[in-house]
């Protein structure tokens, strides 16, 4: 159940929103486990981001949420990797205008109940 919620200060179209999520269906499998059958991908676009007191250049904040104890290091770093280069190249966000917050719990509710 991993969850990667992305807000850009960027407008997004059908066609990139289609191309991030394929993208990150490819990366989530960098997490022991997870897969894209899986995966959720909301967006939210245009929104003001004060990216060190400056907005006039794209940034993008993006959360990874996962379902599990414990995630290796290295998958973590894989998915920055994949995150940034698909920001990068679909929305043009410098991978220094970017942040990735990582997150692994054992508290997630799904289909009237949780696991």
């Amino acid at each position: 159940m991993p969850v990667i919620h992305t807000h850009v200060s960027t407008a997004l179209s059908q066609e990139q929103r289609e191309h991030l999520k394929t993208a990150y269906g490819k990366a989530i499998t960098a997490v022991p486990g997870k897969s894209e059958g899986w995966l959720m991908c909301p967006f939210e676009d245009n929104m003001p981001i004060y990216f060190g007191g400056d907005d006039s250049t794209p940034a993008a904040y993006v959360e990874v949420n996962v379902f599990g104890r414990t995630v290796p290091k290295s998958s973590w770093e894989q998915l920055t990797v994949a995150i940034m280069e698909a920001l990068s190249t679909e929305l043009g966000i410098s991978k220094n205008r970017t942040y990735i917050r990582y997150t692994a719990t054992t508290d997630w509710g799904w289909n009237g109940s949780n696991f």
